[in-house]
């Protein structure tokens, strides 16, 4: 019985040297300051907030319908996009990037003054889209469709802030918009209804959302660094995390970033923009469900195996 003491002391001392080696040896977080991303000043924009807050000057955000030429000039490490546009320019060529995850499953609904405004209600009415010829368009009118949902007419203005400025000047209008301007637009006129997009097309589709925007790397970066893509990748799914965990931090960081107006728009549009992480292994199989539906908006083909980025 008095070897216990002693047998006592000896794991006690082990374990203090075991804690005194590892404190000693910590595990470094890699650096990733050195790191270049790009992205729309929209809602793409919302799951980068908390890293982009902390590090502003690795951020560049650009208006949505530029972000394309990011591909071109390649000078991002990293650039979040429309699924769709990274993956036609990745087919034919005319870049190099792969898509590391899907960040964004839609932020679009239909919206209207209308009392009472409802689903039913853009049976046999006239709605007004934007961006003809676009995915967004095609989802819109392949959810309406397979709902059972049959519009009077079908217009189109060129963008969701022309769509947005119909809403809010005619009582009549259905129109297809976007968050976080929705919620701006319920501000000035709180009789603004809207009924999302994501509902009717996991209705058509059993699909929750569909993958709209998504975070792709640089080929070089890939081949020369795969550990610095796997870390910034762990810190873009932490950070998309965030929106749901902790939404009052990420509204007071994309307000910081001036990518909204005020907190408070935050708080009630961030939850209805969709931002989850999956990485594209995992989405591959909804990406091509959504490329079927206007294959020409992704270029012709469904993406290749090799657009999709895999953890080393």
């Amino acid at each position: 019985m008095k070897k216990l003491p002693t047998l006592f002391l000896i794991l006690m001392v082990s374990l203090c040297v075991f804690a005194g080696g590892s404190a000693e040896n910590p595990k470094k977080a890699m650096d990733l300051t050195g790191l270049k991303i790009a992205s729309p000043s929209g809602a793409p924009a919302i799951g980068l907030a908390s890293l982009a807050v902390e590090n502003p000057d690795q951020y560049t955000f650009v208006a949505a319908e530029t972000i394309t030429a990011e591909f071109a000039n390649g000078t991002s490490d990293f650039i979040v996009a429309p699924i769709n546009a990274g993956a036609k320019l990745f087919s034919m060529g005319k870049s190099s990037y792969k898509l590391g995850a899907v960040i964004s499953w839609g932020n679009l609904f239909f919206a209207s003054q209308r009392p009472n405004f409802k689903l039913e209600d853009m049976d046999g009415a006239d709605i007004t889209l934007f961006g003809e010829n676009t995915i967004n368009a095609s989802l819109a009118l392949y959810s309406l469709s397979k709902n059972g949902i049959e519009p009077k007419s079908v217009s189109y203005l060129a963008s969701a802030a022309n769509t947005q400025q119909l809403l809010l000047t005619n009582p009549e209008a259905i129109v297809l918009t976007a968050e976080p301007a929705l919620t701006a637009a319920k501000t000035k006129k709180p009789e603004i209804q809207g009924y999302s997009l994501n509902s009717l097309y996991e209705m058509a589709s059993g699909n929750n959302g569909f993958p709209q925007a998504g975070i792709f790397i640089k080929e070089e970066l890939i081949i020369n660094s795969p550990e610095m893509v796997d870390a910034y990748l762990k810190a873009v799914k932490e950070s998309c995390d965030r929106c749901s965990s902790d939404l009052e931090s990420v509204a007071n960081a994309v307000v910081s970033l001036e990518l909204l107006p005020s907190v408070g728009i935050g708080l009630k549009s961030i939850p209805n923009c969709a931002v989850r992480y999956v990485s594209a292994q995992e989405a591959r199989e909804e990406i091509e469900q959504t490329a079927l539906i206007d294959i020409k908006q992704f270029g012709g083909v469904l993406p290749s195996l090799d657009f999709y980025y895999e953890t080393k």
